[in-house]
This record gives structure tokens, C-alpha cells and sequence, in this order.
């Protein structure tokens, strides 16, 4: 199938069939669309830095396959109860004085009580007030409980689709697809900013790659931030041993989502620990210019701050700061 691709512009009328067809595109035409389009919109040669901290750890009611939180699962992580304020501003000025412009706080739950969420809303407005981006995943909500985040001074709220919603049920029958979709249009409706993208390695097909992105690209506005995790095995839950992903079909499934959301932040998010610099080469010059900085992913290793900076040395990046709305702050590289 020939493929037209648009030089700029949003689209939101993606076929399933163009997705497929964009994925399985020579590889070497496929990266020189994605490269290009990423030129369009953003500096090549720039990559935003966001941290995560987990603020409540372990006891989730979920049974997400490929997650070590579910209590569901025999993995070997440590429940803990929600941080005390005093520890999540401590990480949020490490993080920040570490070159990261953004603090993402993650809570297993399914969905938070409103007097959890009281709690969330005091370490947003605490990080907020440090000059930072602030970004929240705590499950589900209600479109009265994003009011109140938005109110807060929330910036973004991540909420992942996953994987198809044909293959959805396979990795996770505890919430529905419609449910996620719905947290979704909540946090849209409000007037939050969207973290939401997917997984790969589950043990999905390129089909399913290309329905992920699809539902992602089709949304009434694209999520201002797609992260594209790579699975990380936890002993204990069903996917540990699951058979590896070709990391070529990795750096397709980034450059797709490159040109399918032109405008969006695209994300190496969690499995960069185990990538090889070049497979993270690769991935930047497909149009990922996002990573999560700092030595843990929630429970996962991530890659290691020197190593890091080395690569971003050696490719010739620098990170880019971007402030919350209405004030100021200069960038910087890693030197």
C-alpha cells in the first residue's frame, strides 16, 4: 500500500490500515519519514528529561500481567504506604537539581479514594512550586477527581493504553479498555495534558503495535506525551520469560508513532537499562526525544545517570527545559 505522508499538519482520521502499512515500511524509509517530520516540529538535537518516583508502592487490586505491583502476582517487590511529603520534595529537588524539568509521581492503585488523592494534590502543589512540571498516574479517576488535579496546578496525567484493545484482555482482565478510554476523555475534558502511550513486548503482534497507535493517533486531541515502554521482566509475574521483542520492531514502533503524532514528546520510557546505546541511537533518530531520568523506573532499573550523560555526549544531545506555563527556565546539555 503507498503511503503519503504529511510533510506538516495533525491528522486524527488515521486508518488502521495506513498504520499497518506505515509499520511496514522498509526500515530505511520509514526512519527518513520519521526524521524528517521530527524536524518539522521539534530540535533534533534536543531531549526532554522527566523523573519518576514511586509515591506508594506494591497492594495493587490489578492484574497486569507484565506488572511486579499486582497483589495478584508472587513478585518479590516490597509494599509500601504513600511517601510523607518531606521524602517526595527531597526526590523532587534531587531531581531536579540533576537536569530533570519534569517530576512524575506514581501510585498503584486502581483508582483513588478522595481522601488519597487530598494527599497527591499536597505533593503537586509542593513539586509545582519548586519550578517543575508536575505529572501524576494513579489509576482511574472520576471527572470530578481531575477537576480537582487540574485545580491543584497539575500539569500532565499518564494514563497507558497498554497494547490493542484486541489483545488487551490478554495482559490484563481488572479494567476494561472502555474504562481507560474513559479516564482519558475525563483528563481531555478538564483541560490536563495526556501522558498516555503502551508497552511492547507482551507478547503482541505488529498488528497489535499498529492498533495501539491507532487508538493513540485517532484520539480527539494526541496525547501531548507518548511513552513507549519496553517490557521489563518481573519474576514472579505471568510475563516473566516471555519471549524478547525484536529491537528493530522497537525503533519502527517510535518512528510510527513520530509521524502518526507529529507534535507529541515520544518517550523511551521503561527497558532502557537493558537497550544497547546504539538501539537508543537508533530510537532518537526515529524521533524519540523524551526519556525518564534517574537509576529506578517506579520498581525497574533504569539506565544509569553517567550513562546517560556519556550517550548524550557522544551523540552530541543536549535536554531540554521546559517550564510550566508562564514562567521561564534556561536550558542546558549534558557537558
Amino acid at each position: 500500500m503507498s503511503l503519503k505522508l504529511p510533510a506538516v499538519g495533525l491528522r486524527h482520521d488515521w486508518t488502521l490500515a495506513e498504520v499497518q502499512a506505515l509499520l511496514d515500511q522498509p526500515f530505511n524509509d520509514l526512519l527518513f519519514a520519521a526524521q524528517q517530520i521530527h524536524r518539522t516540529h521539534f530540535d533534533p538535537n534536543r531531549v526532554q528529561v522527566s523523573q519518576l518516583l514511586s509515591i506508594k508502592t506494591g497492594a495493587c487490586p490489578e492484574d497486569c500481567a507484565y506488572c511486579g505491583q499486582s497483589a495478584q502476582h508472587q513478585s518479590t517487590i516490597e509494599r509500601e504506604q504513600l511517601l510523607a511529603l518531606d521524602a517526595v520534595i527531597k526526590a523532587a529537588q534531587e531531581a531536579q537539581a540533576a537536569g530533570a524539568t519534569r517530576f512524575c509521581m506514581g501510585a498503584a492503585w486502581r483508582n483513588p479514594t478522595d481522601h488519597q488523592l487530598d494527599q497527591v494534590i499536597a505533593m503537586i502543589a509542593a513539586v509545582h512550586g519548586l519550578g517543575m512540571e508536575t505529572c501524576v498516574t494513579l489509576g482511574m479517576l472520576t471527572l470530578d477527581q481531575a477537576q480537582r488535579l487540574k485545580a491543584a496546578g497539575l500539569d500532565y496525567y499518564n494514563h497507558n493504553l497498554d497494547t490493542s484493545p484486541e489483545f488487551y484482555a490478554q495482559v490484563i482482565t481488572s479494567r476494561t479498555y472502555h474504562e481507560r478510554l474513559e479516564t482519558l476523555e475525563h483528563i481531555r475534558a478538564v483541560g490536563l495534558k495526556t501522558c498516555s502511550g503502551g508497552i511492547l513486548g507482551l507478547g503482541e503482534s505488529r498488528t497489535d503495535r499498529a492498533a495501539l497507535l491507532h487508538q493513540l493517533a485517532t484520539l480527539p486531541a494526541h496525547p501531548e506525551s507518548v511513552p513507549i515502554n519496553l517490557l521489563v521482566q518481573v519474576e514472579g509475574t505471568p510475563l516473566h520469560g516471555a519471549a524478547p521483542l525484536d529491537p528493530l520492531e522497537f525503533v519502527r514502533t517510535v518512528a510510527a508513532a513520530r509521524v502518526l503524532m507529529p507534535a507529541s514528546y515520544v518517550r523511551l520510557s521503561a527497558g532502557r537499562s537493558t537497550m544497547s546505546d546504539e538501539l537508543q541511537a537508533l530510537c532518537y533518530l526515529a524521533g524519540a526525544n523524551s526519556i525518564f531520568y534517574g537509576e529506578r523506573l517506579l520498581t525497574t532499573d533504569n539506565a544509569t545517570t553517567d550513562r546517560d550523560q556519556a550517550l548524550f555526549e557522544r551523540l552530541g544531545l543536549g535536554f531540554e527545559i521546559v517550564a510550566p506555563e508562564g514562567r521561564d527556565t534556561p536550558g542546558g546539555c549534558f557537558k
